[in-house]
């Protein structure tokens, strides 16, 4: 791999917004990371059935909203009327579901970062999300400030194909365990980083990644104290639910 893109990432993300205190996903999330000196936000995008993307994380509503059923079977005015605030707390009561153009214009104009994750549930289609939401990222963020990631390797394969340009599309493998194969799945999708669970990466494979040149993300630590040996291992950024918790120790 070539590093051609310089600029160092944060080591401190916020996962969904700054969700340990507001709710996932959600514009309050990422004004409460702004404001507590966090840049960069981890959000997940997803389609409506009427194609509007939007950000949400799980197949379905209930769990983040007083509706219920799943997100592909909402339409744009269907999936504003939820309430995705008040199952978090009474303060965020009537917080409305994020569609991606209102999220890219927040993160524009407080100059945020933003790592976006191609969520790709079961029965839906990578390249149709792929195709609604990559122009809509490059027009709204430098690269500089961007990387899309997915577990999906069709999404990855189709956000490739629209930019074959590794220097304007910095994409992110997405792993739970990464596997022994890592630089292949890497060096097929031209990626600028790979992204691990943190409980589950090892010494010397984060050390190899970075040997190679990549940018490795660990997600979702909350526990500085235990993350602590994985700084000497070379990761380059912690994804946290509340990442102020890691300001006193970084």
């Amino acid at each position: 791999m070539t590093d051609t893109v310089s600029p160092a990432l944060p080591q401190l993300i916020a996962h969904r917004g700054l969700s340990a205190h507001a709710p996932e996903n959600t514009l309050s999330a990422v004004r409460a990371a702004h404001a507590n000196g966090i840049d960069w936000v981890e959000l997940d995008v997803q389609l409506l059935g009427d194609g509007t993307p939007v950000i949400w994380h799980d197949r379905g509503v209930r769990r983040c909203s007083n509706g219920r059923g799943g997100l592909h079977k909402l339409d744009l005015a269907a999936a504003k009327a939820l309430d995705v605030g008040a199952w978090f707390g009474e303060a965020f009561r009537d917080e409305r579901m994020a569609t991606l153009e209102e999220m890219l214009e927040l993160l524009a104009t407080r100059r945020m970062g933003l790592n976006l994750e191609l969520k790709v549930c079961r029965g839906r289609d990578p390249v149709a999300l792929t195709e609604a939401v990559i122009p809509r990222l490059l027009e709204a963020l430098p690269a500089q400030r961007l990387i899309v990631s997915s577990f999906d390797t069709r999404a990855l394969e189709s956000a490739r194909a629209l930019v074959p340009d590794p220097e304007r599309l910095r994409l992110g493998v997405l792993f739970e365990k990464i596997p022994k194969a890592w630089q292949a799945e890497a060096e097929r999708f031209a990626a600028f980083s790979l992204h691990a669970d943190w409980t589950r990466l090892k010494a010397e494979r984060a050390r190899a990644i970075k040997a190679a040149g990549y940018r490795l993300l660990c997600y979702t630590a909350n526990d500085p104290r235990a993350f602590a040996p994985c700084w000497d291992w070379g990761v380059d950024s912690v994804i946290s639910d509340d990442p102020r918790r890691f300001l006193a120790t970084t």
